[in-house]
């Protein structure tokens, strides 16, 4: 479908098909990283005392791959909804500390990039320890309100550091040392 545009004055045409396809591949990728997101949120690998979860990784590479606004969608609502289904209690603070955290590693990529505008490790490793803190601080507070006990919050503290370092380094070098960055670029080229 061709359109006409004005620039400058000027009638030029356009190809909306090429947005439109741009567009519907973002969705896609991203509807198919909050569906692994979900996945990935609904059940915790056993460790001593608790649960590590790996929906961090799939976070932190949504996070590096796509935009802030869709790496925000992807860790919020993909974790919302994997709590919502199989433990509803911390799904409002899934939401936020999620949201948030695939937000601002996104940001930190795109923000901290090389001489040439490429994301780099830097950006992504200052954008994923932003994301450390602030899911710990909101899973925290969120625990110490949730069950009315601040030791609780304490007591799964170290669970709270170790989920998103996990996830960063997951994610991180599935992007960068094993190419999936590279592939993802060529893809909407």
């Amino acid at each position: 479908m061709k359109r006409y545009a004005m620039n400058n004055g000027m009638h030029t045409m356009t190809n909306t098909r090429t947005t439109t396809d741009h567009q519907i591949k973002v969705l896609t990728v991203s509807a198919l990283l909050m569906a692994m997101n979900v996945i990935m949120s609904s059940f915790g690998v056993p460790v001593p005392g608790g649960h590590l979860y790996l929906n961090d990784c799939i976070i932190t590479v949504a996070a590096i791959l796509l935009t802030p606004g869709y790496a925000a969608a992807v860790g919020g609502i993909g974790a919302f909804l994997g709590d919502f289904f199989f433990y509803p209690t911390p799904m409002f603070f899934s939401l936020i500390a999620h949201g948030l955290q695939g937000f601002l590693i996104s940001w930190a990529v795109r923000k901290f990039v090389d001489k040439d505008g490429k994301r780099t490790v830097k950006g992504a490793v200052i954008g994923c320890l932003m994301g450390l803190v602030v899911t710990t601080i909101v899973y925290s507070l969120g625990r110490a309100f949730v069950y009315s006990t601040p030791e609780y919050a304490i007591l799964k503290l170290p669970y709270q550091i170790l989920q998103p370092t996990v996830g960063a380094i997951v994610g991180i070098l599935l992007c960068f040392k094993f190419g999936l960055m590279e592939r993802f670029d060529k893809m909407f080229k």
